[in-house]
């Protein structure tokens, strides 16, 4: 049974780095199945879809003070510092959702962004792109390993409990090569 090899919360998961995109996908098909346009995954800190993102009215009600679109200038997520105004703090990441688009190129700087916001008291951060499965969760991802010293597989599990998340396999293995540089041999 798949479910008994799964790490839970309370399991060292810090020792040993993500060993296949498979095993990722396994353990992301045991997550949560969301029918939420958005959720807040850590505290403040949201996935969501194009359509949440494009209601400024609903941003509002969220409390969300900055948004990371991971789609930027798709058909579908046009947002920027015009559609926003002065009272969002936006970003916007060209990526595709394709397995051979080089998403880890944003790592570092989304990341830089996501955390620079949530050490704002009282802000809140929206990351998404057109479904809120794939880019969105991969930065979301990548933010939880970089300034959360969360191995894969723990942000993958501490995500799902909250939203059901499935990046692309080309994403998943550049994450699995984050988790190799952070938590590879000869680093604890």
């Amino acid at each position: 049974m798949a479910e008994a090899s799964l790490p839970e919360l309370g399991e060292d998961t810090k020792a040993t780095p993500c060993s296949s995109v498979l095993e990722l996908e396994e353990l992301l098909r045991e997550g949560k199945v969301s029918c939420s346009r958005v959720d807040e995954v850590w505290p403040n800190l949201f996935i969501g879809d194009a359509a949440t993102a494009n209601n400024r009215f609903e941003l509002w009600k969220l409390g969300i003070t900055h948004v990371l679109n991971a789609a930027h200038g798709g058909l579908y997520c046009q947002g920027g510092p015009d559609f926003y105004g002065s009272s969002v703090t936006y970003l916007g990441v060209p990526a595709h959702d394709l397995p051979d688009f080089d998403i880890s190129a944003y790592f570092t700087s989304t990341a830089d962004f996501i955390h620079r916001a949530l050490s704002t008291p009282g802000a809140k951060v929206l990351v998404h792109c057109v479904v809120g499965v794939s880019r969105s969760a991969t930065l979301v991802l990548a933010y939880l390993m970089l300034y959360q010293q969360l191995p894969l597989r723990q942000a993958v599990i501490t995500v799902r409990q909250h939203r059901w998340v499935f990046p692309n396999r080309g994403f998943l293995r550049q994450l699995c090569q984050l988790d190799q540089q952070l938590y590879g041999a000869g680093r604890s």
